[in-house]
């Protein structure tokens, strides 16, 4: 697998007006983006909406996904369930279908037993039976657990764990562990709203849903961060942060599909009981865009 760097958008999951998948869409989409210099797509992450589908429909989509992925982008599939039974189970399944990693949300529905004994358990058993290689996932604002520095460096121990998704947005927290973990081992920021700010303390890149509107803006970032322009870098992340939180902590995965739809590409509807963006708020989300300069998902 090549180098965890760059930029990867989480790709929302097509469903057909009924509900049902739609893997055409989805299809389409990743062809489009892929006109991008991204690193490649991470598939039914938070805004795939994971836990909205059931275990056939997460094979499938991964399947679909990997069909239309170039060769030369990676996949990473989003494998995190309740139980490690469960997860390992899904593990294997991404694995059969191609994905290059998985990203691994931690359980937390028993967040009062997930001490890190337990986490570290958790993960270091996944990756002993998957046959590619595990991403740690530190979401807090959806699973309500934050898990430590120390629990993470732990848990990155095991030798097929290569990088971790942090999108929890403590940067102090980010350079810890990019100071003491392993070598070789990615972290990535989970936000386009502290995207250079986490390339700064040593980020290789980041899995942002704002990549799936304005590729073109968060892959500059990047690319300026690495040519030391930073200036250019900075100017680029102060006009997104009020778009990116938008289409994440504001309105959510309903948002970013509305402004797919918007700009081009399909977003089509979120799963119930997630609600379509009212047409006052889409109204406010299209002026944001506007505001943002992402007037088509070319920017």
């Amino acid at each position: 697998m090549q180098a965890l760097t760059g930029i990867l958008p989480p790709l929302p999951t097509a469903f057909r007006s009924n509900g049902s998948l739609y893997p055409e869409k989805m299809q389409e989409n990743i062809r489009a983006l892929s006109a991008f210099p991204l690193t490649g797509f991470l598939i039914l992450g938070s805004n795939g909406e994971l836990v909205m589908l059931s275990e056939k429909e997460k094979a499938a989509t991964y399947h679909a996904a990997r069909e239309a992925i170039a060769p030369d982008k990676l996949m990473l599939a989003g494998t995190g369930e309740e139980s490690t039974r469960a997860t390992i189970y899904l593990t294997k399944e991404a694995g059969k279908a191609g994905a290059d990693a998985a990203l691994v949300l931690n359980p937390a529905y028993y967040k009062g037993q997930m001490s890190s004994e337990a986490l570290v358990g958790h993960y270091h058993a996944v990756a002993d039976a998957s046959t590619i290689p595990v991403i740690i996932y530190n979401m807090p604002s959806n699973t309500g657990l934050d898990m430590t520095a120390e629990t993470i460096l732990s848990i990155s121990s095991h030798p097929n764990i290569i990088g971790l998704k942090d999108s929890g947005g403590n940067l102090a927290k980010m350079g810890a562990i990019i100071g003491q973990a392993k070598k070789g081992f990615r972290v990535l920021a989970g936000s386009a709203g502290f995207l250079l700010p986490a390339l700064s303390t040593g980020a290789s890149g980041g899995i942002l849903a704002l990549a799936n509107i304005a590729p073109a803006y968060c892959c500059s970032i990047f690319e300026y961060f690495g040519q030391g322009a930073h200036d250019k870098a900075r100017i680029i992340q102060h006009r997104i942060i009020t778009a990116n939180a938008a289409v994440t902590r504001q309105w959510g995965v309903p948002a970013l599909k509305a402004a797919m739809d918007h700009l081009g590409l399909y977003g089509g509807p979120a799963r119930k009981p997630l609600l379509p963006v009212s047409d006052k708020n889409r109204k406010q989300l299209v002026q944001i865009l506007q505001d943002a300069g992402i007037d088509s998902f070319l920017k």
